[in-house]
């Protein structure tokens, strides 16, 4: 289906351009949330006859995204989540986590503006992409943790994990003891300690 995008959206094209799209990404995205009109005659003249309209209502909105994104500089969110000792969550931070958490923070965000490459399933520090506008994105740093202190010392840069993982060793902890000579699969042996 060709349609012409009433605003820029990422990877097919900017303000005005006719574009070719499959139809359920027309039917179901582009024209219920009027990012885009059917490309047909009578609908490019409307557009033409209306185009300075349309180039000014996203000039200004742009310009609103540009100075909320002042506000966004250094953003970051705490979220506090149970994990494994491995570091994977028990379940997943989503959208949702992150709007409330954005919210906590005092910036007012859609759930559409949270941009998302993957699930966040670890504990760890993660770059989110908050699309204010279509031209408009800016980077939040998230920081999953298990406590407010795990939280703060990776905001310092440590790598808890590894740092979990050393004292497991040093501490004979939650780490299972290796033995080479083991068959695969099998556990290791219990060996009574001398009275």
């Amino acid at each position: 289906m060709d349609v012409i995008l009433l605003e820029r959206v990422d990877k097919l094209g900017g303000i005005g351009d006719v574009v070719k799209v499959k139809d359920g990404f027309a039917r179901n995205f582009l024209l219920p949330n009027k990012k885009a009109m059917r490309a047909n005659e009578a609908n490019r003249r409307v557009f033409e006859s209306n185009r300075a309209r349309i180039e000014a209502d996203n000039a200004n909105r742009r310009a609103e995204a540009e100075t909320e994104a002042k506000t966004f500089k250094d953003a970051s969110v705490t979220i506090i989540r149970q994990a494994s000792n491995a570091g994977q969550l028990y379940g997943s931070v989503a959208v949702r986590d992150l709007v409330d958490a954005l919210n906590e923070a005092g910036h007012k965000v859609p759930k559409s503006a949270i941009v998302l490459d993957r699930p966040l399933k670890a504990i760890g520090l993660y770059e989110v992409k908050v699309s204010l506008h279509p031209e408009v994105p800016v980077m939040v740093r998230v920081n999953i943790a298990r406590s407010p202190e795990e939280a703060e010392m990776q905001a310092q840069g440590v790598d808890v994990m590894a740092q979990v993982f050393e004292e497991g060793r040093d501490q004979g902890g939650f780490l299972e003891a290796f033995d080479p000579n083991a068959e695969p699969g099998a556990t290791a042996e219990v060996q009574d300690e001398p009275a």
